[in-house]
């Protein structure tokens, strides 16, 4: 199969690419860094070097493809992220028409089935209904719940104030998922012959409590006390605003963490539980410890 890879080589893409090309399909993988050719044909894939804000440069590189991994690679500067995200959706909807491709795989996010109240996954669930709107297109929506490498955020917090947290409650219990499992559901789904339509598939790797990442990750970096704490919504705004997250955006991050605690963003998730993926989150807090000591802190 030709298949194409948008995401440049990051954390699903890098391990998506290796595992097609391992299967002996054609793999063009898309970036907008020159510097990244080079370390794209040592996976043995193709670069195509250009921009997704490109409508053509998309269009010309999806030709012949029988398959689209698509991503809205994350822009959390822009001041209209939601509309970020929808620009980005008709890009790829007008690329995917004019090249003909018959199957795309899009990375979305669980709570994406929801249109309202759930901050900055509204985006994603723009792309989700753009792209359903293109005919004849067998389009599987990949929904991964919350990523394990959004914690590598909290090192500064943890080196500052000895405690990570949000405006959620310690005890609330959460879905994680690891990049490695996103790249492994997305290998199977664009290999898998699919008629035309949408089809969901929800990807976690654990579920653990606030609480309890904070335990795990604190002994894997040797900080036993290491404790979550819970915010208001208008501490975590604050210190969202103060890290330099534009207004808009940092609302969006305030309501994620609302609807995750009033149980709105997971509610889809809970009714089409998948099977739980490889990386646990004692897994993961052995990357994390490996870049709390990149960064210097003891």
């Amino acid at each position: 199969m030709k298949i194409i890879v948008t995401g440049s080589l990051g954390n699903i893409s890098q391990p998506l690419a290796t595992e097609l090309v391992g299967q002996g399909h054609a793999v063009t993988v898309i970036s907008s860094s020159p510097a990244r050719r080079a370390a794209i044909a040592a996976l043995g894939a193709t670069a195509a070097i250009g921009s997704l804000e490109d409508a053509d440069f998309l269009a010309t590189t999806c030709a012949g493809a029988d398959a689209v991994y698509a991503m809205v690679p994350p822009n959390f500067a822009a001041p209209d992220l939601r509309g970020y995200f929808q620009r980005l959706g008709r890009h790829y909807a007008r690329a995917i028409r004019r090249a003909g491709v018959p199957r795309v795989v899009q990375l979305s996010s669980w709570g994406a089935d929801r249109d309202h109240g759930t901050g900055n996954i509204l985006g994603p669930h723009d792309v989700e209904e753009i792209l359903a709107a293109v005919p004849g297109l067998a389009l599987t929506h990949l929904r991964p719940t919350t990523f394990y490498t959004n914690y590598y955020g909290f090192l500064g917090l943890i080196k500052n104030a000895g405690f990570l947290g949000a405006n959620i409650a310690g005890s609330h219990r959460g879905a994680l998922v690891h990049p490695r499992d996103i790249a492994a559901a997305a290998a199977a789904e664009l290999t898998n012959p699919a008629a035309p339509g949408r089809t969901v598939r929800y990807v976690a790797s654990d579920e653990r409590t606030s609480d309890e990442v904070a335990h795990v990750l604190g002994a894997a970096i040797g900080r036993p006390d290491l404790h979550w704490v819970e915010f208001s919504d208008k501490q975590m705004r604050e210190n969202l605003l103060r890290n330099g997250l534009p207004p808009r955006t940092a609302d969006g991050v305030v309501d994620i963490y609302i609807s995750l605690r009033t149980g709105q963003l997971g509610a889809d998730y809970e009714r089409h539980k998948p099977a739980l993926g490889q990386v646990k989150l004692e897994d993961f807090a052995q990357e994390f410890a490996a870049a709390y000591q990149r960064t210097g802190q003891q």
